[in-house]
């Protein structure tokens, strides 16, 4: 396995794990469609000296600026930004193990349409996932009379059908990306004058002096690492290794964030809370397994692309 491929599998396991830690720490102060808003903004500003730089800039075409804007709608706007707006009600930890959930109502979903095929070894792993819900809130019951708790839980569902949707959306389409930066521009851009307009819409109250320098600073690494790096390394990856093997590292984010909150927010980590995370995990690779994943050799026929 070369160097750049050990980087970039570090960058995602590690940088994604962070980014459920990060959006907690900028909503503390900043309005969360804010929040979102500004990390894609700053993201596509990054991106745009780059693709000048390389004289990449140029017009996509009204059907491939359909498919971004549509990826970016479904990914982005949906799925990231009312994650954003879920976790100012709710926990970092609970909302990245919730997420984690995602590739379950992805499998689900793909059964409905005819894309995946349901067996025993699915019928596991969906029953482990679930029950892992069942340890999550085994003494949060009372939380579900707090309205806004409520609230944030619909939305981080809502959030994980909008991913659901974009990944099966982008597996029907074949989507190739023959200039990454340059359509990653038009998704992040896109999402965040639409996410930004949410902001000044949604809002209750916009006090731009009380947004706290660590919350501004959460944003600027959300966009860097959570939006730019992150995203790249991902592709990156995908050229490099299996999806399937990509795939573990969800695990290993998930991990990571449940860690991190608990180390720097305080957050509580029951046991039942462990057992979940656990139940969940295991869930979620059982329905995903495919033969040779955990076998990390970088594959000639994607390095040859």
């Amino acid at each position: 396995m070369s160097s750049k491929t050990i980087i970039a599998i570090c960058i995602v396991a590690v940088v994604w794990g962070t980014t459920f830690l990060g959006i907690k720490i900028g909503v503390e102060t900043v309005p969360p469609w804010f929040v979102a808003g500004l990390r894609q903004f700053l993201a596509a500003l990054i991106l745009l000296p780059i693709l000048l730089y390389s004289k990449n800039l140029k017009w996509i075409g009204w059907r491939n600026f359909r498919i971004q804007t549509t990826l970016s709608t479904l990914m982005l706007i949906g799925a990231n930004g009312l994650t954003t707006v879920a976790e100012e009600n709710l926990t970092s930890s609970l909302t990245s193990l919730i997420s984690a959930l995602s590739p379950i109502f992805i499998f689900i979903a793909s059964m409905a349409i005819g894309m995946e095929k349901f067996t025993f070894r699915t019928m596991v792993g969906l029953l482990m996932g679930f029950s892992g819900v069942v340890f999550i809130f085994w003494d949060g019951f009372d939380d579900l009379m707090n309205p806004n708790y409520r609230m944030g839980l619909l939305i981080l569902i809502i959030a994980l059908m909008s991913w659901g949707l974009g990944t099966i959306y982008t597996k029907k389409i074949q989507l190739e990306n023959h200039n990454l930066f340059l359509n990653l521009f038009y998704q992040f851009a896109f999402a965040g004058i639409v996410q930004l307009i949410f902001a000044f819409l949604f809002s209750d109250h916009i006090d731009v002096s009380a947004w706290s320098l660590k919350s501004i600073i959460a944003i600027i690494y959300l966009a860097v690492f959570g939006s730019v790096i992150a995203f790249f390394s991902y592709h990156y990856l995908l050229k490099t290794l299996l999806p399937t093997q990509v795939s573990i590292l969800s695990y290993v984010n998930t991990i990571i964030s449940i860690f991190l909150s608990w180390l720097i927010l305080g957050e509580t980590i029951s046991a039942k809370f462990i057992i979940a995370t656990a139940c969940i995990i295991s869930g979620v690779f059982i329905i995903n397994y495919k033969p040779g994943m955990l076998k990390f050799r970088l594959m000639k026929k994607y390095l040859n692309r």
